[in-house]
């Protein structure tokens, strides 16, 4: 979907290898995001290492976002 979101503009933000949680997560997070394995009941909470990917992400897009204004 990256190449088609390009032609329209977009501006991909992504999770750099400095972000360590990507290095001690085993259950989701990757550099193209945050992601969760919830369990075949749907029941397993996030992981501190996940929360920290997603809080990575996060920050990236606001300043990101303030960049652009």
């Amino acid at each position: 979907m990256m190449l088609p979101m390009l032609h329209h503009g977009a501006v991909i933000v992504g999770v750099p290898y400095s972000e360590i949680a990507l290095f001690e997560t085993t259950t989701g997070g990757t550099p193209y995001g945050p992601s969760h394995l919830a369990g075949p009941n749907s029941d397993l909470p996030l992981s501190e290492h996940e929360k920290q990917i997603c809080y990575t992400l996060g920050k990236r897009i606001a300043e990101l976002a303030l960049k652009l204004k």
